[in-house]
């Protein structure tokens, strides 16, 4: 298997890059077959490190990411177009994949229903969302609740949410009523990401406010990305790469699903 924390710490900073290692390992034997679409693609980095060929089509609604992505060995074709609308022939994919996507999304029925309509019958749909735990575990909020300041660690969790541009952290049971309205079925799910984890990726958004200063000045987030620069922060986040993927207290769910 690839290494993927290292490929990603060379890229993104290392909270995102902790968070997509371990999903792009969750992608490694499950079949996608061809063509596929990849449901909100972004710059193309996750399906270029994750996959070992261009998945088909890659689609997203924001021209300045998806600018980037032809610089990507990840894609043969790029739309850019919402998710309600996408530009594509009915039951044309056999599988679709969307990471960390539709949690940005306010009004996914009309998102999923476009997507059922592209995808064969039977096609695959695979993607992972914060779930119900997400807010929960976080490490200020838990903090501020302990010193009787819930009021404040409710604010707090809002705050987070708001500037991680979430709309949904839902358990299985309301993705499946979700899904199920809209002509999918849930065929396996797992939580992952334990809360230690999830203390990198919160932190992460203060501690990281270097590798956004570069990217706003020199378009890069890591600017340096050698082994030897990213030695020790590799050390202080592998232990969370290589624990048990599947955490039953996980804070994000992994779907695999299918169209009926």
């Amino acid at each position: 298997m690839k290494d993927f924390l290292g490929l990603q710490l060379r890229d993104i900073p290392y909270f995102r890059a902790l968070l997509r290692a371990v999903e792009a390992r969750f992608y490694q034997g499950i079949d996608l077959p061809s063509p596929t679409l990849d449901l909100g693609c972004g710059d193309g980095q996750f399906a270029e490190v994750t996959f070992d060929s261009p998945l088909e089509a890659g689609v997203d609604p924001w021209w300045e990411p998806l600018s980037s992505a032809p610089g990507r060995a990840a894609y043969q074709l790029l739309s850019q177009a919402e998710g309600a609308h996408l530009p594509f022939p009915s039951q044309y994919f056999s599988s679709a994949i969307s990471n960390s996507v539709l949690e940005h999304i306010p009004d996914l029925d009309p998102v999923l229903q476009d997507l059922n309509r592209v995808l064969k019958p039977g096609a695959s749909f695979v993607f992972c969302v914060p779930n119900q735990r997400f807010t929960a575990h976080l490490s200020l909020g838990r903090a501020l609740d302990s010193v009787g300041l819930q009021s404040l660690g409710s604010g707090y969790r809002k705050f987070f949410n708001a500037i991680s541009r979430h709309h949904h952290c839902d358990p299985p049971r309301v993705w499946e009523a979700r899904l199920g309205r809209n002509g999918f079925i849930i065929e396996d799910h797992w939580d992952y990401f334990s809360p230690a984890a999830l203390r990198v990726l919160e932190w992460g958004h203060y501690f990281g406010l270097p590798s956004w200063v570069s990217k706003k000045i020199f378009n890069r987030w890591i600017l340096v990305p050698a082994s030897w620069n990213l030695y020790l922060t590799r050390k202080a986040v592998e232990k969370y790469y290589l624990e048990n993927p599947r955490q039953e207290q996980g804070a994000y769910t992994f779907y695999r699903t299918r169209k009926v």
